[in-house]
């Protein structure tokens, strides 16, 4: 049975409602680490210890939980999109690069436990963080679209999101 063809309104739709999920989604994942620096400032500045050997002090983790909060809501909102997306994708790839030596050796196992199966999930999301940014111009209810419909509209119109 042939399949029947899709309308180029209806393939718009399906990708821009495929872009608004993994962009919400993905920004709420590095959202969630960003309020934690917030609430759990310590937890940070020993992270950093234990990982890269720097004392970050007690105040850093406050400033990169807000500048990242900020940056995961101009994500989410879709707004300024080459740079929002962007700086996700670098935020994260900071996490990958810290915990590579998990990534190389995922089935490792300590006390019965899978010690570094999560490390996977952080590469997938990597992956996402990179889709993302690929796709951008794509997203076609993101803020940034929606001010550039409206901008571009004649007068009286008022574009959809």
């Amino acid at each position: 049975m042939a399949r029947p063809v899709e309308s180029a309104e209806n393939h718009r739709t399906r990708e821009a409602a495929a872009l608004l999920i993994l962009r919400l989604g993905l920004s709420w994942f590095l959202f969630v680490w960003a309020v934690n620096k917030i609430i759990e400032p310590g937890q940070y500045v020993r992270i950093w210890g234990y990982f890269h050997g720097i004392d970050i002090g007690a105040n850093l983790p406050y400033f990169m939980g807000s500048a990242q909060i900020v940056v995961c809501i101009f994500a989410a909102l879709g707004l300024w999109r080459f740079w929002s997306y962007g700086l996700l994708f670098l935020m994260h790839l900071v996490t990958v690069a810290v915990i590579y030596q998990s990534l190389i050796a995922p089935f490792v196992i300590e006390d019965n436990f899978p010690v570094n199966r999560n490390s996977s999930i952080a590469l997938a999301a990597l992956a996402g963080f990179a889709a993302l940014w690929l796709l951008r111009h794509r997203d076609h209810w993101s803020l940034d679209e929606w001010i550039a419909n409206k901008r571009n509209s004649p007068p009286g119109h008022s574009p959809g999101i």
